[in-house]
């Protein structure tokens, strides 16, 4: 299917994108599996839930000592 008067049909050549991503790449701390660099990023606020968590369950745990 030519358009115009164009003898040939043109495809273009497809070009490989790098897709650059702003999230950070490896791991948080450089010896640790686990958590992924793009953990905060993700989830930012898994450390004030967690501290939560365990202010809760700290207390839960002393009220049975008594």
């Amino acid at each position: 299917m030519s358009k115009g008067f164009a003898t040939k049909d043109f495809k273009p050549q497809k070009s490989k994108k790098k897709v650059i991503s702003n999230e950070p790449q490896g791991r948080l701390i450089s010896w640790s599996p686990w958590p992924p660099a793009s953990f905060q990023t993700k989830y930012p606020a898994f450390p004030f839930v967690l501290t939560i968590l365990i202010i809760v369950i700290g207390q839960w745990y002393i009220s049975l000592l008594k």
